[in-house]
């Protein structure tokens, strides 16, 4: 049997201002304004539906002072997904913006790397330098799902289904993983946070909130690696994401872009 289609969407649901030297490691000769974007992911193919991340909520965005433009829970709703119906969630990791939400889906199976769960309840907690990018609540509440049963772990890449796999990164945090995704145009790439823009990867100056810095740079190649070509990776945070892919339809214009149709130009 080959291996299904799907179609992709990144899902914009908040924004930050700020400024280039906060998304290097040693900050940038250049400084100036370089803003960050929030997406989660939507694969649809072979009579599956996988949401990828699940993002933060309004009181999240309150409280970390990032500006909350929509629920990317409700926003399903425009590709006629209700949450209740999605049975795979993919969490790339457990920061804050990719995990939270999490108890919006309440019949999903959640597939994770089982060091990020380790990692996100072990001793390097303790730091605040590390700790400060979970929610102690959403590790708590994926604590509770693995103990009803409704957590998938994994131990390095794997098959999620066929045409979609995961890859372990590490580096950012210890259980990173990336997702590979067959598409109309080849596989595509969701770099997730093992890339948060494009400069980090074209540039190989990792982001600042790093648990490994060989395994970020390391992270660079298995992207590179994973995919086709350059044009086929996508980073996980960058506003050029929303300008580079085309609308799935007017009224979700600045607001979802569909990633298996080719950029209008190169990322990288």
């Amino acid at each position: 049997m080959s291996e299904p289609e799907y179609e992709l969407f990144a899902i914009r649901y908040a924004t930050r201002d700020a400024q280039r030297s906060e998304h290097f490691i040693g900050g940038d000769p250049h400084d100036g304004p370089m803003p960050m974007d929030y997406f989660i992911w939507l694969a649809r193919g072979g009579g599956r539906v996988f949401v990828i991340d699940t993002g933060f909520n309004a009181a999240i965005a309150k409280q970390r002072r990032r500006t909350f433009l929509r629920c990317p829970v409700e926003t399903l709703r425009a590709f006629d997904i209700d949450a209740a119906d999605v049975g795979d969630v993919i969490l790339t990791h457990l920061h804050y913006d990719h995990a939270g939400n999490f108890d919006r889906f309440p019949n999903a199976r959640f597939h994770l790397q089982e060091r990020e769960l380790a990692y996100a309840t072990g001793r390097y907690m303790q730091y605040p330098r590390l700790s400060h990018s979970f929610e102690v609540e959403d590790v708590c509440g994926i604590v509770r799902l693995n103990y009803a049963r409704r957590v998938l772990f994994y131990d390095g890449d794997a098959e999620i289904a066929p045409g979609l796999t995961v890859h372990a990164a590490g580096g950012h945090s210890a259980g990173l993983q990336f997702v590979r995704v067959r598409t109309r145009r080849g596989y595509v790439v969701l770099a997730s946070d093992v890339s948060h823009f494009y400069e980090n990867m074209a540039s190989e100056r990792p982001f600042t909130t790093a648990f490994h810095v060989g395994d970020m740079l390391a992270g660079f190649d298995k992207l590179r690696a994973a995919a086709p070509d350059a044009d086929h990776i996508v980073p996980g945070h960058d506003p050029l994401v929303m300008k580079l892919y085309p609308a799935p339809s007017p009224d979700l214009s600045g607001v979802a872009v569909r990633l298996d149709l080719a950029p209008s130009q190169a990322g990288f």
